[in-house]
Order: structure tokens, then sequence, then C-alpha cells
């Protein structure tokens, strides 16, 4: 690491009265992969979009390669070869993919006013290629894909500009096992070809096996760099809240524990094209995991369950009423709770208040006499419910669009909690969430346990399922491979083996 590709010097950024960076220094070098650890809303994001383009500093300098940097938008910085997979979705639905790659610098397509949608594919098909980039199908609106392959998009649409710098938000925790591997590979390449990264990953112990420095933030502030090789994950975590942080999460027992009550049973369920001869039963009580590679169709079941998917066989039963569950609004009439992988787009209502979106799915219990919902009984709920989960916000009528990632989970898992569940479906719930915001949902998820709600817990993190589910069904390629008891084979290298 010779010289200096990226300089920052004093910069400042406010939002309102909350002062989101606050006299940030910053070094980045030629071939250098650099962390950013802190907790959600410590300033992280922050930084990176102003390095980005998205917004400006209001104080202070950047320089790249000595040269002053001032960019005026995420294209301007394009052009000077920097380039950003964002932390929320970043592609446009109602567009293929071949057109989002090259999104805002489709005019290298068009002649004579005309686009050529032939040529914009064979380019996109050719970059993926040489970025070992799953390739999806180039004709396809994003908005018909899974987030793990929206992302990959992104990241292709970042690789596009053959960037010098190459910013990356929170994009492993969207991908499953055999992606993330690829993605390591890419940063190990990029990091070959002298290129720069720098990397917000909540996932410590992955940021320090992938990087060579963390730089860490807390409230806005640069409060440390040190080098991976040299320090521990406690360390760091230590840095990122202030004081001693206990990393033992996850459940302390080692065997599982459920009433024998069969609070749901799936019998033969099939999804054209996603799930295939699926049947389980999950208790009350028990956390049942699902985890497989992409796709294995592990997020697939969560919708399925839910009412969400068109099935094309077998069946969705809540026992105690005997009742097949076959669309969202039986599901939410009978205490079924879902919380989606993409909270932005598939969950929260993302620019309504804090207020609106915790009381949407108590709305009918809350419907009055004559079918109207008191304010009074809204305003109730959420100072409740804010209160409990400890989320930080303005007030209850702050937009939600305006919150951080962690504080944004906390409302959308939140809301399920203040309603009488018999079930709960949980999709990645600590994706994007800091270290304390990933502990406090795992005791919100035994705290449910112990209330004999019955919870599916679909993740892309191993260790998350092995340290929080009674049992663990392991797919792949929309089948059930295996089911693996907390008390037995319970370990990263038995999963592995049958989800490959």
């Amino acid at each position: 690491m010779s010289m200096p590709v990226l300089e920052i010097c004093g910069l400042n950024k406010h939002f309102g009265p909350t002062c989101a960076n606050k006299n940030i220094n910053f070094m980045l070098y030629e071939g250098e992969i650099k962390g950013l650890a802190g907790e959600n809303g410590s300033g992280k994001s922050t930084l990176m979009s102003q390095i980005a383009g998205i917004h400006k500093p209001d104080s202070g300098n950047m320089w790249v390669r000595g040269k002053e940097y001032c960019p005026q938008s995420p294209l301007d910085a394009y052009r000077q070869k920097i380039s950003m997979v964002l932390q929320e979705l970043g592609v446009v639905g109602n567009l293929p993919v071949g057109i989002n790659v090259f999104l805002g610098r489709i005019g290298q397509f068009t002649k004579r006013g005309f686009m050529s949608l032939k040529a914009i594919n064979r380019a996109a098909a050719e970059l993926f290629e040489e970025w070992g980039l799953p390739m999806p199908p180039l004709n396809m609106l994003t908005g018909n894909m899974m987030i793990e392959t929206r992302k990959i998009i992104e990241l292709a649409r970042a690789l596009s500009v053959d960037p010098d710098i190459v910013l990356l938000d929170e994009i492993t925790q969207s991908l499953s096992l055999n992606n993330r591997q690829m993605l390591y590979e890419l940063l190990r390449k990029l990091k070959s070809m002298g290129r720069s990264v720098i990397v917000i990953s909540h996932d410590v112990e992955e940021m320090i096996s992938l990087t060579d420095t963390i730089t860490v933030l807390r409230d806005g502030e640069v409060v440390g760099e040190v080098v991976s090789a040299e320090t521990t994950a406690d360390e760091i975590k230590c840095m990122m809240v202030g004081r001693e942080f206990c990393s033992d999460y996850y459940r302390a027992d080692n065997h599982a524990v459920f009433d024998d009550e069969v609070v749901l049973s799936v019998r033969n369920l099939t999804v054209d094209c996603e799930l295939d001869d699926i049947s389980f039963d999950v208790h009350a009580g028990e956390i049942l995991g699902f985890c497989g590679l992409s796709d294995s169709g592990i997020h697939s079941v969560g919708k399925a369950v839910f009412g969400l998917s068109k099935v094309c066989g077998g069946s969705v039963r809540l026992t105690a009423k005997d009742m097949e569950i076959k669309s969202p609004i039986q599901a939410l009439r009978n205490n079924i709770g879902y919380v989606p992988k993409d909270r932005d787009t598939e969950a929260l209502m993302i620019h309504a208040s804090v207020r609106d979106n915790f009381a949407l799915p108590s709305l009918l219990e809350l419907t009055g006499a004559g079918g109207f919902v008191s304010p009074k009984s809204l305003k109730k709920l959420a100072l409740e419910m804010v209160t409990k989960l400890s989320v930080k916000c303005r007030d209850i009528s702050q937009s939600v669009s305006s919150l951080s990632g962690g504080n944004k989970q906390k409302i959308n898992l939140g809301r399920w909690l203040a309603k009488d569940l018999r079930l709960l479906i949980l999709d990645c719930p600590t994706r994007g969430v800091d270290v304390g915001v990933k502990a406090y949902i795992y005791s919100l998820m035994e705290e449910a346990k112990d209330n004999k709600i019955a919870t599916i817990l679909i993740s892309d993190e191993l260790t998350e399922v092995l340290g929080m589910a009674d049992r663990l069904i392991v797919m792949k390629d929309g089948r059930m491979k295996k089911v693996i008891c907390r008390d037995e084979e319970f370990t990263e290298h038995a999963v592995i083996e049958v989800m490959i």
C-alpha cells in the first residue's frame, strides 16, 4: 500500500439537528480492503454515500490520488471510477437486468436516438462472465427477482465502470453461502489488481477475515482504526459500543425444547419452479430453522406458508382450527405473522410514520364499533412498542425512511409482537443490523419461545440458525434434504455437507 487513493479530512454532515458525521479523517490506500464498523446510526452509510456522490458534505475535503474530489452525483463518482453497492436495494424493478446494469449510462448503446437492447445484454453478459458473477436472465424485470439476485445485479453495475474504488454497504447479509464465497473471491481479485474496497458489514468476524484494516465509528465520529490481523471481534465490538460487549447472544441450551402441540402442519407443499413436496410440522414454543444455498427454496417457504405464493399442490393447515391457510388475510386473521427478508419493499410502508407502521398488522384488533380506528389507540400502541423495543426516533410521527436499518428492523419485527401470535415467520430477521440489535432480536425470539409462540426461522446465516433453532431443515434445489435436531449433528460442518 504505497500511496493513498482516497483521503478525507474534517468531513461533516448534518441531517437537520442530527450530526451524522463529525470531523471524519480517513485514508484508503491502493490495493487495500478497509472495513467500516459501527452500530446502526453510527454514520457508516452516510460516510460512504458522500464518497459515492449521493450526499454532499456540509464541510471538509476529499482527495482522490491527490486531486480534490467533490462528486456532484453518483454518475460523477462513476466517471471518476468510484462505485457503490447500497445497503438498501438500488435496482429499478420495472426495468430488465441489462438496463439496470448500465443505468444512467445507456447513451453508449444508443445510435440515432434508438437504444440497442441486444448490445446492452451482450455487454452485460460479458461483464457477468468477466467478474465471475452468476448471470440472471438478462431480459427479466428485476422486480420479480429475489433480493439476492438483485444485489448481484447491483454489484455488476458497480463493476461495470471498471472501478478503482468499490464501496460495499452490507452486501454479504443478502447473499447465501455459495454467493458469499463468490464475493470473497471477487474481493481477492480486486485486491490483486491494485483496486481498493471499503466494506461495511455487521458480521464482525467476517469483516476481520476479509479486510486489511478496520475503521470504527461511533455516534458519527471515528473512534479508532485497527489492523485486522492484530485485533479480535470482541475488541471491535467494544470500540463500537463504548463498553465491554458479551458476544454470547445465542441460546445457551444444547437441546431441542418445545411442546408436543402442533401449531402448523405443512404437507406436500409445491410451488412451481420453487418448492417440491415440502412437509413439516412446527410446534408450540419451537424455533424451526431453514437453511440452504441460493435457489434452495428457503425464502419461498415463508411466502408459501403465509399464503403469498400460488401453490400448485399440498396444504398449509392451522391445526387448532383445522383450517387451511390460502391467503395472507387468512394468515393475519388467524394470528400468523411474517417478517420478510426485504423489509423496505415487502414489509414496511417506508414513507409512512413509525405510528402507522406499528399499527398496520393490528388494525383489525384496533377497529372499534362503526369500523373506525381511534387515533388514541394507534398512538398508545406505537408509544408502547417504541418504548419496549427502544426504537430511536424523534417521535412516532417520524417517517420510517429516515431511520437506521436497525430501528427499521425493530419496527418490522416488533409490530408483529404487538399482536397475540400463534406463529411467527422470520426471514433473515437480523439482515443489516448491528451486534447490539441482533442480540436484542434473539432475546425477543427466546421471549416468543417462552410464550409458546411457534417460530419459523429462515436464514442465510448458518451461525444464526445453529444458534437459535430447535430443529433445522436443510434444503437444496427446492426440496428438503435433511432434518437435524439441536441435540444431534448440530454443527456447521454437518449442515454444509448436506447443503452442498
